[in-house]
């Protein structure tokens, strides 16, 4: 297969990122979050033939967050198919990650799985399924990435869930309307370590890799979805996998992309690879700064999107 440049691009990114590195703000309303070095960068690129392209600090793990959304999204529509969308919805939220607004009108049916209010339901759906629902995760990236020492950071959970006051108001307020079936306490706890999970620019690519293969995860050659429930993910990962910057992401970047509040970006191109990049350095709407810059440039200056 005769990919890119990817080695020469990769590396004039990594040099030409460096006055955004540092532009963006820290997610710093979690502390442990508040400690991570805003200049860090890593980005990487694997290809479905195995080959992995990257630069920086592509191997440092870093708290991956709503990242983590897409692979519980994953386990969730592996066990309930299209019934989970009678829970949570597929429609751009237009409102902040975090937003409670539109549960009160919509009866508590968050608009997609990939804002707060939407997870804290799949979430709902592992816990009802697995005794422990952040450990079942954790065992499916394992699979997915063979790096059998992945894990959550017990720290980063804690801390999460010592300032969780807006994640328990809308599990207790989705609860309200009859959807968490397991109580909402629970749900936050496994929400929190799930969110905790560390991984590293790499492993966060070859995660993802599925989506890019029909539904085929390469490394444990599993079948996670079938090649339909791929496409249909990758869908909703672009319009709804960064919060509500979605429209200008797919705009300047052209690829299905999920994101987290610790800085990570993983983006898929299907039948070609996915990438990873990670910059702590946040924009307003809480997307990686120099990351979404840093896809843009991969897209445009190797010609490959969606588009």
């Amino acid at each position: 297969m005769n990919h890119p440049n990817y080695p020469a691009i990769l590396e004039e990114i990594h040099r030409d990122i460096a006055p955004w590195r540092t532009a963006g703000r820290v997610a710093d309303y979690i502390p442990e979050l508040a400690r991570v070095p805003a200049e860090r960068f890593g980005m990487a690129i694997v290809t479905l033939d195995g080959s992995v392209y990257s630069v920086g600090d592509a191997y440092e793990r870093f708290s991956i967050q709503s990242i983590s959304k897409l692979f519980a999204c994953t386990l969730a529509f592996q066990l309930l198919g299209d019934a989970l969308w009678e829970r949570v919805g597929r429609e751009p939220s237009g409102t902040a990650f975090n937003s409670l607004v539109q549960l009160e009108t919509e009866r508590g049916k968050p608009r997609n799985p990939f804002i707060n209010a939407g997870a804290l339901v799949v979430t709902d759906v592992l816990c009802r399924r697995f005794v422990g629902a952040e450990t079942a995760l954790v065992q499916f990236v394992r699979r997915l990435t063979g790096a059998a020492d992945l894990d959550y950071d017990l720290r980063v959970a804690q801390s999460e869930l010592a300032h969780a006051e807006r994640n328990r108001a809308m599990a207790h307020f989705i609860a309200s309307f009859g959807n968490l079936e397991m109580p909402a306490d629970a749900v936050i706890d496994a929400y929190c370590r799930q969110c905790a999970i560390e991984m590293n620019c790499v492993e966060l690519a070859t995660a993802a890799l599925f989506l890019a293969n029909g539904g085929v995860a390469p490394v444990s050659g599993e079948r996670v979805l079938d090649a339909s429930s791929a496409k249909r993910l990758s869908a909703l990962m672009l319009t709804c996998g960064t919060y509500d910057a979605a429209g200008d992401f797919v705009y300047r970047v052209g690829l299905p992309a999920k994101s987290g509040v610790g800085g990570g970006i993983v983006a898929v191109l299907p039948g070609e690879m996915a990438v990873c990049v990670w910059s702590p350095g946040l924009d307003a709407n809480g997307n990686s700064l120099a990351g979404v810059k840093s896809l843009e440039w991969l897209t445009t200056r190797t010609g490959q999107s969606i588009f």
